[in-house]
């Protein structure tokens, strides 16, 4: 199995920004989405999004590729905190949409790990509505081990 470094402060970056906005990930295009990070654990990462009109399609719902993007770095930031020594990089996303988010609102997405092996990881991502406890969209990606 791939050896592990830096775990433990790879993880503690997204521990420090638990029930605050992350603002200075390494990922420049998690900063732009703002999450506020909900829990941080090892292999699992929670946070919570607001939808801005950025964000937006012109009907004035969440972009399929802002949930995607969202799904995408959250998968991506989940496998840095494994704290593994090669990098990992999107090998596939599999995204399914089930209902909308609109501006304003306040989505959450939430990550697991499905199967590490030796060279790909598979991990999913749920993004959910909670005012209405709707599953809006779920993810699946396979990261694999570019050494």
């Amino acid at each position: 199995m791939e050896q592990q470094n830096n775990t433990n402060e790879r993880l503690k970056i997204f521990q420090s920004f638990v029930n605050k906005e992350v603002n200075s990930s390494p990922s420049n295009f998690m900063n732009w989405l703002k999450p506020i990070v909900i829990s941080a654990e090892k292999g699992s990462l929670h946070c919570s999004y607001i939808v801005r009109h950025e964000m937006t399609n012109p009907y004035g719902i969440l972009h399929g590729g802002i949930t995607a993007g969202i799904i995408d770095d959250l998968i991506g930031a989940t496998v840095f905190t494994l704290g593994l020594s090669n990098a990992y990089t999107t090998v596939n996303n599999n995204i399914d949409y089930f209902a909308p988010a609109k501006e304003g609102d306040m989505i959450t997405a939430r990550t697991s790990i499905v199967k590490q092996g030796k060279m790909i990881i598979n991990l999913q991502c749920e993004v959910f509505l909670p005012s209405k406890n709707r599953l809006i969209a779920k993810g699946y990606s396979n990261m694999i081990n570019i050494g």
